[in-house]
């Protein structure tokens, strides 16, 4: 797949000069209602023998339009994540849009003239609720009218799981309470993430629990509070383990963390990046009275662990 950095102004030199059906949204998480558009793209694709294009912004556009600081918006999926899935998907060209001023700033017919028939779409798929101004006025039933004829559009109807829309915004909800199931359910993928193992406090190791502290992808969106049985890739390995997702609260007051108990590893592996893979919440985080209770609950969350993955593992 090759990944094209765009902006208005739009470059015409760095852009293949050929048709391709073109999928358009922002696409955080590629949930189940973004694959559907993909896939749809690229099944005309294959039918018109055409490439399939994908286009993404850097940044949520709400960012500029509601003045809000870019520091505080989390995402499901980070920008080299979604590349990562649009890869998984067969998308051969992946566009990366600059939105800034010059771009917000575009009309809605300026929006379509450059970056849909200025990147050579001859087909154009995008949910139902894609908005390219205005929603009143730039939406996909109206895009025909601005496409003068250049180009078909074809909409893609609401995904919808237990009677409600899948969309990002659910899927936030769900992981800030812990849901991973049915964030899974949504995604279509196990919820998983990059982070960096740094330097703790090596309060697990005393504890006979050594843990690999996780500095997540800046502005990455993390599960809330709780314990977990996780997965996490090391050096294309797999290991199975346990994640506390907490302020370590048994042992005062503290930053939110990160830290995952791996089992049957035993490796010094600071500053290497990891995958960690979201299977299962297992219980809420707990302020324990000692050391010891919090150790006799570890023990117990690493036999319910290990018998979890034992039994997915066998169907």
């Amino acid at each position: 797949m090759k990944v094209i950095e765009i902006a208005e102004p739009l470059n015409q030199r760095v852009l293949p000069q050929e048709d391709v059906v073109l999928a358009l949204g922002f696409f955080d998480g590629v949930h189940q209602g973004h694959q559907a558009v993909i896939k749809k793209a690229k099944q005309i694709a294959v039918q018109k023998h055409l490439k399939l294009a994908v286009m993404t912004f850097d940044r949520y556009p709400k960012i500029y339009f509601q003045k809000i600081d870019p520091e505080k918006i989390s995402y499901v999926t980070t920008l080299h994540q979604r590349l990562e899935k649009f890869a998984d998907l067969a998308v051969d060209i992946a566009y990366v849009a600059k939105f800034d001023r010059n771009l917000a700033m575009q009309s809605p017919q300026s929006f379509v003239d450059k970056f849909m028939v200025g990147l050579h779409a001859k087909v154009v798929v995008a949910g139902f609720d894609y908005t390219f101004g205005k929603k009143e006025i730039a939406n996909m039933d109206t895009l025909p009218n601005f496409a003068k004829r250049r180009f078909e559009v074809v909409k893609v109807s609401k995904q919808v799981m237990q009677n409600q829309k899948i969309g990002t915004t659910q899927i936030k909800q769900l992981l800030n309470k812990g849901e991973i199931k049915q964030v899974n359910q949504r995604l279509g993928y196990p919820f998983a993430f990059y982070g960096k193992v740094v330097h703790g406090k090596a309060r697990g190791r005393t504890l006979g629990f050594p843990t690999l502290n996780i500095q997540p992808e800046k502005q990455q969106q993390l599960p809330g509070i709780g314990v977990y049985a996780v997965k996490v890739q090391v050096d294309q390995h797999w290991y199975q383990g346990m994640a506390s997702v907490s302020h370590n609260e048994t042992f005062g007051n503290n930053p939110l963390t990160v830290e995952i108990n791996l089992f049957d590893f035993n490796q010094m592996i600071y500053g290497k990046e990891v995958k960690v893979e979201w299977d299962k919440f297992l219980r809420p985080s707990i302020k324990f009275n000692s050391a010891e209770q919090l150790i006799d609950q570890l023990k117990q969350d690493k036999i319910v662990t290990k018998q979890y993955f034992l039994k997915k593992n066998k169907n």
